[in-house]
């Protein structure tokens, strides 16, 4: 399962640039990878880890602003289309850790 994060938050004072920075990098230590400047992207083995980063990312919201989190499967992310640099790029999922 994967969470996809957008978030518009005002920057229009130091305290507000503050706040959407510390965010920013609360999303980055709960291993969240930056797809765009204000989306974010993170893998989860179910709908348990997945609820359990979304009370997490509940709790660290500044008070004002939009963030906007959606749920969807390994399968629904590969059919995700990209360009970048004026080419086409597949997703693909990441691979299961071994442990020994």
């Amino acid at each position: 399962m994967w969470l996809l994060l957008t978030f518009d938050l005002p920057v229009k004072t130091k305290q507000q640039a503050k706040d959407a920075n510390r965010f920013r990098l609360f999303l980055l230590d709960q291993g969240f990878e930056m797809a765009q400047y204000s989306v974010y992207l993170r893998y989860c083995s179910g709908k348990s880890e997945a609820k359990k980063y979304i009370r997490r990312i509940a709790s660290q919201i500044p008070s004002i602003g939009k963030v906007d989190i959606l749920r969807f499967t390994d399968q629904q992310y590969e059919q995700i289309v990209s360009f970048n640099k004026g080419g086409r790029q597949e997703r693909k999922n990441p691979s299961q850790f071994v442990l020994f």
